[in-house]
């Protein structure tokens, strides 16, 4: 009979027979040194569709990431299945460090980032000379962004068969940034296609402009076997599920020739997350310059040592109105 009470001795002690859920959590976590390496082409709902060697596969997240989210471009390391047959996960255990990040907020006074593209050399701005009508402001902030994410800047002009370049060639002529001028008929017979190409071998391009302006019908130009139906559905080569407006796509150009990345057309260019002090490094001419201007300075302000700077000649004037026109757009949205 179970005794009670003070007589009670160990051998009185029910022991629970030992389950799974009891043992001991560990902070230890597994290395998978056996993890196959990949890259993210595109993310729905938590999916993510990854090309692995020739294969492109399905994949989610591993718990052990925490909230450390893998966005398209992302070179991350898997394990699981890896076959790519229908029904098949795989699991994303790691994510490697990022060469370039563009990001973007909903708006100026919006805290909350997001990435948009990873590991991106390139970021090609696409707007349109007429119908509709080209927004500078929204340039400018594709711009900072650029600057600010690592990623080299290029124009792409459509339309030029409705309006002359000159005017918006003017306004950024001071930057350099090469580009690349296009008409609604050299993007139908293809040398549109081909123009652009040229500045995408073997690079990552994100590509980015507003509704209308016809971005996604260059990248289906340039990409014409990945071209996707308008109903937004990816097609096999590319990955399963469902391409939403919510979500960039990587698209190959051929083996070795680079990639193209489709972003959902923007409304807005929210720069809330930029510090306008990084800015300033994609101006190595007036770099040297803010060495003598106040601490946090502006470089828009009476005591900027950049007017100096250039009145000595050691820069050209158009360059520093270029770089206070561009930090003037994170105060001011793009329609103003």
């Amino acid at each position: 009979m179970r005794r009670y009470g003070k007589h009670t001795d160990e051998d009185d002690v029910r022991v629970r027979p030992n389950r799974k859920g009891n043992r001991p959590r560990t902070h230890i976590r597994p290395k998978h040194e056996d993890a196959a390496e990949g890259m993210v082409l595109t993310v729905d709902r938590g999916r993510l569709t990854c090309l692995v060697d020739d294969r492109v596969i399905m994949a989610m997240k591993a718990r052990e990431l925490g909230r450390k989210a893998a966005v398209v471009g992302d070179r991350v390391a898997l394990v699981g299945d890896l076959s790519g047959r229908k029904d098949t996960l795989a699991r994303i255990v790691r994510i490697a460090e990022r060469t370039s990040v563009l990001r973007r907020t909903a708006d100026d006074d919006d805290p909350y980032e997001r990435v948009v593209v990873a590991n991106a050399d390139q970021l090609a701005i696409v707007t349109a000379l007429a119908d509709p009508e080209p927004r500078p402001r929204l340039i400018d902030r594709c711009l900072v962004a650029a600057f600010d994410g690592g990623l080299e800047p290029l124009l792409v002009l459509t339309k030029s068969d409705l309006a002359p370049p000159e005017k918006i060639l003017e306004l950024y002529g001071a930057l350099d940034i090469p580009y690349v001028v296009t008409s609604r008929e050299e993007l139908a017979d293809g040398d549109a296609a081909d123009r652009v190409r040229e500045h995408l071998d073997g690079r990552i391009t994100a590509f980015v402009g507003h509704s209308g302006v016809g971005k996604t019908t260059l990248v289906n130009a340039l990409v014409p076997e990945e071209r996707r139906r308008t109903t937004g559905h990816v097609n096999a080569v590319t990955g399963r599920g469902r391409h939403t407006t919510t979500s960039a796509l990587a698209l190959p150009l051929g083996k070795g020739e680079g990639w193209v990345v489709d972003t959902p057309g923007v409304r807005s260019f929210g720069l809330h997350h930029v510090d306008p002090a990084r800015v300033i490094h994609a101006f190595p001419d007036l770099e040297p310059g803010t060495e003598n201007c106040p601490r946090a300075c502006s470089h828009d302000e009476p005591d900027c040592a950049l007017d100096a700077w250039v009145e000595e000649g050691h820069a050209d004037p158009a360059r520093l109105y270029s770089l206070r026109r561009l930090l003037a757009t994170r105060e001011r949205r793009e329609g103003d």
